[in-house]
């Protein structure tokens, strides 16, 4: 799930044509045998495998009925038996919420850190302020209630609340009766840093500011970044799994711009360069140029960056930055905050306007979205850990098995995962947060992640409005200046086809009627616009 148009276009001179990128898996990883023509099912071959490296004895291909040791990612007897497990506690960690530019000035937002909904507001001084998404007198959701003087009330019976959760008005007590102190919310520590809102989801433990997320890069005077918000309909680990895989944007990504080309497609060489157990870092490239050009690093909870340094003509050092910071947000589901920077920007980024890069990386997401929302189906299916499903290449998949590693060390600390060797299946069950309203919004929201069908206010996932503009206000403010030039210059170009036909004078009327085309033109161009930002990409060999 890359940008590769956009990653070519900011950073100037990079050679690589994604941005998201994945981390290698160490050396004394698994090896890999070629494969016979004969096709032996996944979870036999593995198990075949793992038989034989329990009993210590050297697998020839033909034994494996379709493996041999230099092309899959296997395990070795010490893998298998090593069960190496991090202290880990999902609540003490920081995750991204919201672009701060992007958060409401006079409404509360509505979101959620795995199965836990909170609402975040920003009060009548503009200090941002994070609830727990329920009213303790009925339960009732506090982002759907509204901001009164700065105090965010409940829609239901007009409880409200300020400050650190603390009730200060209900309108049905007697006015000699006292607020109960219990009734108050659960609030959350947020932080504002580098232009994105943090939230630390222990209620328990203290904040701690060591682990606040913090990157160089985007503190550089004059760092120019392009960020986006898009919720996505298949779990984070899908998400960061895909964000890690280089090799599939040459297929995926095929002419999405002028660096993604499906001949481009080739065997990758990755190495580990550091490993704890939070997170893991290392360098990837062609096997062609013979070292791994680009870095990239994952850092929990769910952060993946990828950063280059390049000298430019004047001979000034340049930096560039691929940041994609991930939150869970329910089962099937995440939000990705991307960010792209670069200290020196190319003319084309300056002359583009901002909704034009975020309908390009719309795009892009959607170009995945159909096969990954599936895999996603097949995990919860399956209920097996990743290692009986995966054909892992050496060459293309070492970071997905490094990734999925690293869950085997935390998983335990998570309200669910899929891990390389374990797996903890949800045990509460998801929750429909829209009811789509109308038969063509109930035709779409059973359609969810596949695109094709719906409208652009249909509240689903399988929508680009609702996966993106709603959280952009950028795109939001855009499309609704679009709507009114639209509107305007429709209206014009039929006052001036009606005075056309009233005028006598032929030349009048040439005048009036060529005036009326271009009306009419622009009017068609800002429709081409709106739909630009709301319409999903549609692969052309699909049937609808």
């Amino acid at each position: 799930m890359a940008v590769p148009f956009l990653s070519s276009s900011l950073q100037l001179t990079a050679t690589s044509p994604i941005l998201f990128t994945k981390i290698a898996t160490p050396t004394n990883q698994i090896q890999f045998n070629q494969r016979s023509t004969s096709c032996t099912p996944t979870k036999t071959r593995l198990r075949l495998l793992r038989r034989s490296a329990a009993a210590g004895t050297a697998v020839a291909p033909d034994q494996t009925e379709g493996g041999g040791g230099e092309v899959l990612l296997n395990v070795t007897p010490e893998e298998e038996k090593s069960e190496e497990v991090a202290d880990y506690d999902w609540t003490e960690e920081w995750y991204p919420l919201y672009l701060t530019r992007d958060v409401p000035d006079d409404a509360p937002l509505g979101l959620t850190v795995f199965d836990r909904q909170i609402v975040l507001y920003k009060d009548g001084e503009g200090t941002l302020r994070c609830y727990e998404d329920r009213c303790p007198h009925r339960l009732a959701k506090l982002s759907e209630g509204q901001l009164i003087d700065g105090r965010l009330e409940c829609l239901y019976h007009g409880w409200q609340f300020e400050g650190d959760g603390k009730c200060v008005k209900i309108p049905q007590l007697p006015a000699s009766a006292k607020i109960p102190k219990v009734a108050c919310v659960k609030t959350y520590e947020v932080k504002d840093s580098q232009g994105v809102v943090w939230v630390w989801m222990s209620t328990k433990t203290p904040p701690k500011p060591e682990k606040l997320p913090w990157f160089e890069n985007f503190a550089r005077p004059g760092f120019y970044d392009i960020s986006g918000t898009h919720e996505l309909p298949y779990d984070h680990s899908i998400l960061l799994e895909n964000l890690m895989d280089p090799a599939h944007v040459p297929i995926s990504h095929d002419r999405t711009d002028f660096t993604a080309k499906r001949e481009d497609a080739q065997p990758l060489v990755f190495e580990v360069i550091e490993r704890t157990n939070r997170g893991f870092a290392g360098t990837w490239g062609r096997e062609k140029d013979g070292k791994g050009s680009n870095l990239l690093r994952f850092d929990a909870p769910c952060v993946l960056q990828n950063n280059r340094e390049f000298v430019g003509k004047d001979g000034v050092k340049n930096y560039f930055s691929g940041l994609f910071l991930c939150r869970p947000t329910g089962q099937g589901k995440s939000m990705l905050i991307v960010r792209f920077g670069v200290t020196k920007r190319s003319p084309l980024v300056q002359v583009l306007p901002l909704w034009f890069w975020h309908q390009n990386a719309c795009k892009v997401f959607e170009q995945d979205m159909g096969f990954l929302s599936s895999q996603n189906e097949v995990l919860m299916k399956e209920k097996v850990p990743t290692k009986e499903l995966y054909l892992n290449l050496k060459s293309s998949d070492t970071w997905v098995a490094e990734y999925r590693k690293w869950m085997d060390k935390v998983g335990h600390g998570m309200p669910y995962h899929f891990g390389h060797r374990t797996i903890s299946l949800p045990k509460v069950p998801p929750v429909v947060e829209h009811a789509p309203a109308g038969l063509i919004a109930g035709l779409s929201a059973s359609y969810p992640a596949k695109g094709g069908i719906g409208t652009m206010h249909a509240p689903n996932l399988a929508n680009r409005y609702f996966r993106h503009v709603i959280h952009c206000r950028s795109c939001s403010n855009v499309i609704k200046s679009f709507e009114l030039w639209k509107n305007i210059l429709s209206a014009t170009a039929v006052a001036l086809t009606a005075l056309a036909i009233l005028v006598v004078s032929r030349q009048w009327k040439a005048v009036l009627l060529g005036s009326a085309a271009l009306c009419s033109a622009a009017a068609y161009a800002c429709l081409t616009a709106i739909k630009m930002n709301t319409n999903n990409f549609i692969r052309t060999h699909r049937r609808l």
